[in-house]
């Protein structure tokens, strides 16, 4: 478990917050797993714009939780991660 599984599991415990994460999970796991997939790859906001020909600024404003990306979107930063982009119903 990493230090995000971590803080998340504590947090879950106070009722705002776990009833705040439930209404916005979605938007949460993008951040997170973008911000995951860019450090992994040990890339900048730049490098990865550059490599998946998504403005910079967008990829801030999705690791920050401004901006919901669309598919287009997340379909190019996932190629610049060198990664596919999977949507699945659970």
């Amino acid at each position: 478990m990493d230090d995000f599984e971590i803080l998340l599991e504590e947090s879950l415990q106070n009722p705002e917050f776990k009833k705040e994460w439930e209404d916005n999970q979605t938007e949460y796991e993008i951040m997170r797993m973008l911000v995951m997939a860019r450090a992994e790859k040990n890339l900048t906001q730049k490098e990865l714009s550059e490599l998946s020909g998504v403005r910079q600024s967008n990829i801030s404003r999705i690791e920050r939780g401004m901006c919901i990306p669309n598919i287009p979107t997340l379909e190019a930063i996932a190629r610049g991660l060198g990664k596919k982009l999977k949507i699945e119903f659970v």
